[in-house]
């Protein structure tokens, strides 16, 4: 089975193909295609590792949907100062159906 490293939002994945993953926000609509070309690492029969990126690889995924990940709550307090911040904040996020990995 080949599977494969790659890198988008400062994040690193490791994804084969039919895979459904969730990835910092990319500026794409949902139903199309998009293709990373930040690879770091192919494997299945062959092992191929990139220095950083391998040259002329690509993973190609669709984008299923654009949403926002669930809420999380940000406090900030300190003790006997009276101060106290409450923040919401839901992380956008793009999910990608992977559908070849090339190289």
């Amino acid at each position: 089975m080949k599977y494969a490293v790659i890198e988008t939002g400062g994040k690193q994945y490791s994804v084969s193909e039919g895979d459904l993953i969730k990835v910092e926000k990319l500026d794409a609509e949902a139903g199309n295609v998009v293709d990373l070309d930040k690879v770091l690492l192919i494997g299945g029969d062959e092992t191929k590792v990139g220095a950083p990126y391998i040259d002329g690889a690509k993973v190609t995924a669709e984008v299923v949907k654009n949403g926002k990940a669930k809420k999380i709550i940000v406090f900030k307090y300190k003790a006997k100062k009276n101060y106290r911040k409450k923040q919401g904040h839901r992380q956008p996020y793009t999910e990608l159906k992977i559908t070849s990995i090339l190289g």
